[in-house]
């Protein structure tokens, strides 16, 4: 990797900010100054220093946030705060972008990763990735809706759900449910509700894959995923 690109991607500036770090003999490359923006660097094998700090190179970042509602799933956008408008410059400029998608009033588990590789394999459909969500209901939802869900539920345009595990936690006026799922259609949670004329009022989602949220993250803030979580998500993505 060329070694402007390497201090560039590392979040140390733009491609013009450290040439002029090389020009002024900033950077050392295995204790030997370096000047030349091109030199080659093995990742591996070469040591990088920056101002007398090492670079550590990272390819790939992944991160588990607890979404708040009002914040789109998207990587910007013209009129709303985007989840990654949440993140710090020690992680922008990694250019993440969420897994999948949490709908603008729904909270909870969100995966963020550049790793484009892992997150294609995470929502095929193919790998069956259950999603867990906390849910408060307008309507008692009963062992009838459950078994519906089981068998799978006609969406508004005619589609059929695969097979959904419903937990009833509170059955009345307003029922309180979890429900697993393997897809994520478009607002789905909620249209299944609606298949069995019933409302969601509040969402959250718990977890994805092996990953449960971390309760001890408040709303709006996020972290990294251990090496142990990582290596959760791979297997999942590879089975």
């Amino acid at each position: 990797m060329r070694l402007d690109k390497l201090l560039s991607n590392m979040g140390y500036g733009s491609r013009k900010e450290v040439r002029q770090y090389l020009k002024n003999g900033a950077v050392r490359v295995n204790d030997e100054t370096e000047k030349k923006s091109g030199a080659i660097i093995n990742t591996d094998k070469d040591s990088v220093t920056l101002l007398g700090e090492p670079v550590v190179y990272r390819e790939f970042i992944y991160l588990m946030m607890n979404k708040p509602q009002g914040v789109l799933s998207a990587t910007e956008d013209s009129r709303d705060k985007t989840v990654v408008d949440l993140l710090s410059e020690d992680f922008t400029h990694f250019n993440p972008f969420p897994v999948g998608r949490l709908d603008k009033d729904t909270e909870g588990f969100l995966l963020l990763t550049n790793d484009g590789k892992l997150a294609h394999n995470l929502l095929s459909p193919k790998k069956n990735v259950p999603k867990t969500y906390y849910a408060h209901i307008s309507g008692e939802v009963t062992n009838q809706d459950a078994e519906d869900f089981q068998n799978g539920v006609v969406l508004d345009d005619g589609y059929k759900t695969k097979a959904g595990e419903l937990h009833i936690l509170k059955s009345g006026e307003t029922s309180e449910i979890e429900l697993t799922i393997t897809e994520g259609k478009f607002h789905q949670v909620k249209r299944m509700f609606e298949a069995v004329d019933k409302k969601v009022v509040y969402l959250k989602r718990l977890s994805m894959g092996p990953l449960s949220l971390d309760e001890a993250l408040p709303l709006g803030t996020y972290r990294e995923l251990t090496n142990e979580e990582v290596e959760m998500l791979f297997r999942t993505s590879t089975t």
